[in-house]
């Protein structure tokens, strides 16, 4: 079942001679091997991940360079075309795929995958925005240095998609979001200029800091086309420990004694209930459980330390029989190898993977503060159950900084349409809970089109004036994205 993405958004209609005139012009810009109309190879392009979201475009660009994305911009602009951003197209939200309604032009950054420049005295990588983030942790090994954002879908995303959506991951608790890694920004305006920001700056207190509007901002406000992104020590020793806890109230009391005992050195801590690895297991046999056995709900957790004297793995393990003697782990497994480590992050990523293998679901991503975690589970769960019996919740994710992705599996007896057709319902049960704890409704993912109407529901007047203003500001006509994050108050604001 797909969902039409085209009520709702707004386009104007052109003349097919302009239209065609139009895309001659944006064809040439590319050359022959910058573009596509091909419906084969557009369907990947306009379908989003999830396969629950679909649109449609005339044609797929592929620029080289940054120039010719400003030109694409210019042209657009001039016949009053609709532009949509991709990267890896890996979006929950239904981010970087077209809506379908009027003349939507895809930008996918493929081409611009080149490094351009590497520091190893100043800890920065500058790179196009359509490098894979898989090549870029790989470059960064290649210098003794590491970037660390970390993605399950990490071999197909690319650092402008990340750094659009301003992407978690696993590694947020000790290193940040996307935005936290990032130094300077190149992007094309709506207006086709090109900013350059573009600073390997730690410190700049020079105005505005405008890169941190982009950073987020799901290509609604220009196309970012290159990066500088920090770089950090490559750590030494690692350690990766799957544990068994009785409660996620003991997860948390985990969490303070890891931190409290390596000084800041967890990297990952991860929640992973017994109902997820079940799924896990069943879906990729080669998976495997290093416990004895399942419980409610397990941890991964993760040391890293750039100190070659230390080792993380007596760390861990000192950690754990502490942890144990206090009642707050069952059972304990602490990797032995990196190929062992590896093994325990397949469970952990396999997750969001196995839901979707097992039947539709509907997911949220929200956050809450830390300390508020068990309650929201515990609030959130039962509302979940009362409303939609026989459901399956796979609640699981990065418990170390508060983000939880909620899942419910369709229940055995009932249609996936009639289960689909709640998502709203669903979607609100989630969301309230989330905020009644001070919480947000998305935290990792973006808005997209499937949260577009979230700023104007869930945020106060001030902020909504502040974001409606910035986008009316910097993309008066709407051409950046539409559809997306928040293409319905910018026509309340016009009105």
């Amino acid at each position: 079942m797909t969902l039409d993405m085209k009520a709702g958004v707004s386009g104007e209609q052109i003349r097919p001679d302009r239209l065609a005139e139009a895309l001659e012009r944006l064809k040439e810009t590319v050359g022959p091997s910058g573009w596509s109309t091909h419906p084969g190879l557009l369907e990947p392009h306009v379908v989003d991940w999830t396969g629950v979201m679909r649109g449609s475009s005339p044609l797929l660009l592929k620029p080289a360079r940054t120039e010719e994305v400003a030109t694409i911009v210019s042209i657009c602009r001039e016949y009053g075309l609709k532009i949509v951003p991709q990267g890896g197209n890996t979006s929950l939200v239904g981010g970087a795929v077209p809506s379908g309604k009027g003349v939507e032009i895809l930008v996918n950054l493929a081409r611009m995958n080149k490094v351009r420049a590497v520091d190893t005295i100043n800890d920065t990588m500058t790179v196009d925005a359509g490098c894979l983030l898989a090549s870029i942790q790989a470059e960064a090994e290649k210098n003794e240095r590491l970037f660390p954002l970390r993605l399950a879908s990490e071999g197909n995303c690319q650092i402008g998609g990340n750094l659009a959506s301003n992407a978690g991951g696993s590694n947020v608790l000790r290193y940040g979001n996307t935005r936290d890694l990032v130094l300077g920004l190149e992007v094309v305006l709506a207006d086709g200029r090109i900013w350059n920001g573009m600073r390997g700056l730690r410190k700049d207190n020079m105005g505005y800091d405008l890169k941190q509007l982009f950073i987020g901002s799901e290509g609604t406000l220009g196309i970012i086309t290159g990066a500088v992104l920090k770089l950090f020590a490559r750590p030494a020793s690692v350690a990766t420990a799957v544990c068994a806890v009785p409660s996620v109230k003991a997860a948390l009391d985990l969490l303070a004694l890891c931190k409290q005992r390596t000084g800041g050195q967890v990297t990952a801590f991860e929640l992973m209930p017994g109902t997820g690895l079940e799924l896990v297991l069943k879906h990729f046999p080669a998976c495997r459980l290093p416990l004895e056995r399942l419980c409610e709900w397990q941890v991964l957790i993760e040391f890293s330390s750039s100190d070659e004297t230390a080792s993380q793995q007596e760390r861990m393990t000192a950690v754990l029989a502490e942890a144990y003697e206090a009642g707050l782990v069952s059972d304990a497994v602490v990797s032995a190898s990196l190929s062992q480590s590896r093994s325990f992050w397949a469970l952990r990523e396999g997750l969001a993977e196995a839901d979707m293998m097992e039947g539709p679901t509907i997911q949220g991503d929200i956050a809450v503060p830390i300390s508020s975690i068990p309650d929201f589970l515990e609030i959130c769960s039962a509302a979940i159950s009362e409303a939609v019996k026989g459901a399956r919740i796979i609640a699981f994710g990065h418990l170390g900084d508060g983000n939880i992705h909620f899942g419910i599996i369709q229940p055995d007896d009932v249609l996936p349409e009639d289960f689909l057709a709640r998502s709203d319902e669903i979607h609100g049960i989630i969301n309230h809970s989330a905020l009644r704890f001070g919480g947000t409704v998305s935290a990792e993912h973006g808005l997209g089109t499937l949260k577009a109407g979230a700023v104007l529901k869930y945020r106060g007047e001030v902020e909504q004036d502040l974001m409606l203003a910035i986008k009316h500001s910097l993309d008066p006509s709407g051409m950046m994205n539409p559809g997306k994050v928040l293409e319905a108050g910018r026509r309340q604001l016009q009105e």
